[in-house]
C-alpha cells in the first residue's frame, strides 16, 4: 500500500500521530512510518491483514482488496468519495456479494430460553402421569431450549427446537446432563390459500392447554383471519396418557371475534386413551373479553364422551363428563420490558375425560379434579422473567387433595 494512501485513509478516519495500541501485525515494526496509522485502521476494523499476523505491506493489492478497505472506511464514516468513485464497479460487485451473504446469514436465527424452576408439593398425591421427578415432595429442574428458525423461501419457514433437562431431585436427580431431545421440527407455509403446518409441533388446544399441551407428529391447515378454521391430524407423542400404536389425534378448531368478545369452539379426538382403555372425544366452547383495561376474563366449557376410567389400578365408574375452566388475567410480564408484571387466577372443575395432558405445573388428578390457582410474574430485567404460581386441587372421585407451589426464572436470548 502506498504511503500517501495509508495516511489519507488514516486522516479520513481522524487518526492522530500518537500510538493507538499494540500493533497486531508482526511485520510492522514500531519505527515504521505507518505504525500508528496501521494500528488505528486495524483497531477500527478497516484492515485485517492476511490472517497469519502479517500485514503484507510490500504486497500488491487487487482492486477487490482495495474496494473492501474503502467499503469498511465508508462504513466508519470516512470521507473517501474519490476512492469510492474510483472503485465504483468493484464496490458495486462487493455490495452484491455482501448483501447476499447478509441475506443468507439472516436466513437462520437462533434463540432460546433457560428456565430454572423449583416446586414444592403437598397433599395426598405426589406424582402425576408417572413422572418420577414428582415422586418426592419437591422438584428442582433446569430446562434449556434452543430454537432454530429458517426461511426456506418466500412462502415457507422451518422451525426446530432442542431441549435439555436436568433434575436435581427425585429419581432423575443428577441425570440428563448429556441428553438433548429434538422436540420440535416443522415447517409452515401456504398451499392454495391455506396456512399449513407439518412435522413435529406442540399442540396446545385453544382452551389454553386445559385439554392437551404436548407434541404431535402431524399436519394442520388453517383458513381465514378474523374468523379462522383449523383442522389437524397426526400421532400424539410424548404423552403417557395415550398408548398403543394407534395413538391417532384429530382436531378441528374455530376462532373469531364477536365485537369485543373472543369466541372459540373445538373438537378433539384421541385414540387409545390409556386411562379410558378406549377413545376419547372432547367438545369445547368458550368466550373471552376485557372487563377493564388490562383485565381479561375467559370462560370455557368442555364435554367428554368418557364415562369410566382406570387410574393407578382403580376403576372409576360414571365419572363426570363435563368440565368448566374460568380464568382471570391482569397485565402480564413482558420479557422485553423490565419492570412489567402481571397477575392471574384460574378455577378448574374438569371431569376425567376432559384432560389428556394438562399444561399446568401443579399436581392434578387423572380421575378428574377441581380447585384453583393464583399466580404472579415480574420482569426482573430485560429478558429475565420470574414467576410463582400456587395450585390447590382435589380429586372429583375421592377425598384426596394436592397443593403445589411452583416458581421459576426464565432467561431469554
Amino acid at each position: 500500500m502506498k504511503k500517501s494512501l495509508v495516511l489519507a485513509m488514516a486522516m479520513a478516519l481522524g487518526v492522530t500521530a500518537s500510538a493507538y495500541a499494540a500493533n497486531p501485525f508482526s511485520d510492522v515494526p514500531a519505527g515504521h512510518w505507518a505504525y500508528d496509522s496501521i494500528n488505528k485502521l486495524a483497531a477500527a476494523g478497516v484492515i485485517e491483514g492476511y490472517g497469519d499476523s502479517t500485514f503484507g505491506g510490500d504486497k500488491l493489492m487487487t482492486r477487490y482488496e482495495m474496494a473492501q478497505i474503502v467499503a469498511k472506511a465508508m462504513a466508519k464514516g470516512a470521507n473517501v468519495d474519490k476512492l469510492a468513485a474510483e472503485f465504483a464497479d468493484e464496490l458495486d460487485n462487493l455490495g452484491v456479494r455482501v448483501a447476499n451473504l447478509e441475506k443468507k446469514a439472516d436466513n437462520v436465527k437462533i434463540t432460546g430460553t433457560i428456565k430454572a424452576s423449583y416446586a414444592s408439593y403437598d397433599g395426598d398425591k405426589l406424582g402425576t402421569t408417572g413422572d418420577p421427578a414428582r415422586a418426592t415432595n419437591h422438584q428442582g429442574r433446569l430446562r434449556s431450549d434452543i430454537w432454530v428458525t429458517g426461511q426456506v423461501n418466500d412462502d415457507w419457514t422451518y422451525t426446530a427446537m432442542l431441549r435439555n433437562q436436568q433434575f436435581f431431585t427425585g429419581e432423575d436427580a443428577n441425570k440428563g446432563e448429556e441428553d438433548v431431545a429434538f422436540q420440535r421440527a416443522y415447517v409452515n407455509g401456504r398451499v392454495a390459500g391455506l396456512a399449513v403446518q407439518a412435522g413435529r409441533y406442540n399442540k396446545t388446544d385453544i382452551t389454553g392447554g386445559n385439554i392437551h399441551d404436548n407434541r404431535m407428529d402431524g399436519v394442520q391447515v388453517s383458513y381465514g383471519k378474523d374468523v379462522k378454521l383449523t383442522a389437524g391430524y397426526g400421532k400424539a407423542t410424548g404423552v403417557k396418557a395415550i398408548t398403543g400404536e394407534n395413538n391417532d389425534f384429530a382436531y378441528a378448531e374455530l376462532t373469531g371475534k364477536l365485537g369485543a368478545v373472543d369466541a372459540f369452539a373445538g373438537y378433539y379426538k384421541f385414540d387409545n386413551l390409556l386411562k379410558a382403555a378406549d377413545d376419547d372425544a372432547i367438545w369445547t366452547v368458550g368466550l373471552g373479553f376485557d372487563l377493564a383495561k388490562d383485565l381479561k376474563l375467559t370462560g370455557t366449557y368442555l364435554r367428554s364422551d368418557v364415562d369410566a376410567v382406570k387410574v393407578d389400578d382403580v376403576d372409576y365408574k360414571d365419572v363426570d363428563k363435563d368440565g368448566v375452566v374460568v380464568g382471570l388475567g391482569y397485565k402480564g410480564a413482558k420479557a422485553s420490558e423490565a419492570g412489567s408484571w402481571g397477575l392471574n387466577a384460574s378455577y378448574y372443575d374438569q371431569g376425567a375425560g376432559t384432560v389428556v395432558a394438562h399444561t399446568m405445573d401443579g399436581i392434578y388428578f387423572d380421575e378428574g379434579f377441581k380447585g384453583y390457582s393464583v399466580g404472579a410474574n415480574y420482569a426482573l430485567a430485560k429478558n429475565i422473567v420470574a414467576g410463582v404460581t400456587y395450585y390447590d386441587l382435589e380429586s372429583k372421585e375421592t377425598d384426596k387433595d394436592a397443593q403445589t407451589l411452583w416458581s421459576q426464572v426464565v432467561f431469554s436470548f
